[in-house]
């Protein structure tokens, strides 16, 4: 039986940074493909930092609070993707790699800051370090000061973990995930072309890479990349 108690107490940390993270990646897309040609997802109003227009309703909503409530140990998520017409690109073999990495360099942009935040607190205050390490867990201290910088300490990390989980999840070299869009640029014509070609199976091939796919390993890496940023 689920903790509705521990999931509603995780679910107002992991709110704000998983919903960020989605958030600025999308809008990154947008905004590299509006500089480099494409209009499209400026006329759609998905160059934009507010959530609501590039909110999935699985993929940002249910899946992350479905990971939340189960006590995976892990979250996920994404959002819709933002529409990219590739041939209004002014250089169609290099401007859909800078689209592509855009996304995977704003969700290290934001581990990297949410990180410094996190050093900085911590060393303000090392008795934060403690509350982040035991996850909230720990009584928290009737001082008005920390009672708001403990759960912004516990953003922080999970700010770090979710943004680096999602830049090393998208690359994975497989369409349509940043990494296959940025491999599909790299490769010479013909093996780009047979990259290219997956796409059409792409929500199935991410599907299964969620399910059975190389977790463990990049959640590896995550943890690694995380603690490096947060100092830990």
């Amino acid at each position: 039986m689920p903790d509705i108690q521990q999931f509603l107490h995780k679910l107002s940390i992991y709110a704000v940074p998983v919903v960020l993270a989605i958030t600025f990646h999308e809008a990154a897309h947008g905004w590299v493909a509006f500089r480099k040609g494409d209009p499209t997802a400026k006329m759609l109003g998905r160059v934009t930092l507010n959530p609501i227009p590039h909110i999935d309703p699985f993929g940002t909503i249910l899946l992350p609070a479905m990971m939340l409530l189960l006590n995976t140990g892990i979250v996920f998520g994404w959002a819709r993707p933002v529409p990219v017409n590739f041939r209004l690109l002014h250089d169609q073999k290099r401007d859909p790699i800078y689209v592509a990495a855009a996304g995977v360099v704003t969700n290290l942009g934001l581990a990297l800051l949410s990180g410094l935040l996190f050093r900085l607190l911590t060393a303000i205050d090392p008795t934060l370090l403690i509350q982040a390490m035991a996850h909230g867990t720990a009584p928290l201290s009737d001082t008005p000061a920390r009672m708001v910088l403990v759960p912004v300490t516990l953003m922080c990390v999970v700010s770090v973990q979710f943004n680096c989980l999602l830049a090393l999840f998208n690359l994975i070299p497989v369409p349509p995930l940043d990494g296959g869009r940025i491999a599909v640029g790299l490769l010479p014509p013909r093996a780009s072309m047979a990259l290219a070609s997956v796409e059409r199976y792409g929500m199935i091939i991410v599907l299964m890479l969620l399910m059975f796919g190389p977790a463990g390993v990049i959640w590896r890496f995550v943890d690694i990349l995380a603690s490096f940023i947060l100092g830990a």
